[in-house]
Formats: C-alpha cells, sequence, structure tokens
C-alpha cells in the first residue's frame, strides 16, 4: 500500500521548505558568497570572510639606473587596500640573487603579515618565509634565494579597510594582487 499526501498537505510541505530556504539564503548564502548580511548573523558567524572582495592596488612607476650597472632598477610607489577582515598578497617576480629594499606602512591600523617567496615551478605549495609580525610599518631589504614570486601577505583584523602604502625598488616585474 503506497502512502500519498494531500494537496493541504504538500502546499503546507512547499511553503515550510520555501521559508526554510529564505532564512538559509539570507542568513548563510549571502553573507558567504556576496557579503550581503542584512540580519548580522553572517558577520557573528564569521561568513562574510568568505566573500573576499578583491584588495585594490594603485601603481606609480618611476624608472631609475642609479643603483644598478648590469641591468634598469625601478621604484614602485603602490597602495594596496587591506578589505576589513581579510587578507591579500602582494607579489613580484624576480630572478635569484636579487635584492628588492622596501618599506610600507598602513593607514593607522596594525597588520599582520608574511613577507616570503614561492620558487619558480615549484607544484608543492613550499614558500619561504623571510619575515612575520604584526606592525604598522616596515622598511628593510632582502635578496632573493631563489627564482620565484616574492612578496606580502597581509591580514586586516581590524572592521574598516587598510591602505599600506608600498614602496619597494629593485630589479623585478610587478605580479601584483595574487587572488
Amino acid at each position: 500500500m503506497q502512502h500519498t499526501l494531500s494537496n493541504k498537505a504538500l502546499f503546507k510541505s512547499t511553503v515550510i521548505a520555501l521559508m526554510i530556504a529564505g532564512v538559509v539564503l539570507i542568513s548563510f548564502i549571502l553573507p558567504a558568497e556576496y557579503n550581503i548580511d542584512p540580519t548580522g548573523i553572517g558577520t557573528q558567524l564569521g561568513l562574510t570572510a568568505l566573500a573576499n572582495p578583491e584588495g585594490t592596488a594603485i601603481i606609480n612607476t618611476e624608472q631609475s639606473e642609479k643603483l644598478s650597472t648590469d641591468a634598469q632598477h625601478k621604484t614602485d610607489s603602490i597602495d594596496v587596500i587591506v578589505p576589513a577582515g581579510r587578507g591579500v598578497e602582494y607579489k613580484f617576480a624576480m630572478a635569484q640573487f636579487k635584492k628588492m629594499e622596501y618599506q610600507w606602512h598602513t593607514d593607522g591600523a596594525p597588520l599582520f603579515f608574511d613577507l616570503h617567496g614561492e620558487p619558480e615551478g615549484d607544484t608543492t605549495g613550499y614558500y619561504e618565509s623571510y619575515a612575520i609580525a604584526t606592525l604598522t610599518e616596515m622598511k628593510g631589504s632582502f635578496t632573493t634565494p631563489f627564482a620565484g614570486i616574492h612578496g606580502w601577505y597581509w591580514k586586516n583584523t581590524s572592521n574598516k579597510p587598510v591602505t599600506v602604502q608600498l614602496t619597494v625598488g629593485g630589479e623585478y616585474s610587478i605580479v601584483g594582487l595574487k587572488k
């Protein structure tokens, strides 16, 4: 014997399913996928961090030959916006044993950062960190131990976007924001 539902029971089940779907959409999917959080539940559960709106970067380039004789030395000033509660990576492609001089500072809030490099052609996920800290500014230089992609990961734990003003000099190609 097969049990069948009446039209009234089927309609009631459909309405309940639509209500549950609406609550899930508003409470979980919109905050996680689109950073839209009308109820505030997505922020409380940390779901808005999953909707990583892209950081932005503005680059000003100057060419200079004063620090290098065998290749052109260049200097760039880059503004990187790190969204609230998010992290971004900004990278440069560099040959082995090339030097980069840098300085950066935020517009006030400290950021966790990891200055690191990833070897060219590596598929294992290996990277080497050169400096890890939480600061509002840093100045220094590094020489690449291997050819590859080198740069910063900044994480903003505040509730407001933070702008990093990064000035670099050396022999490199800008990769930019890494997705």
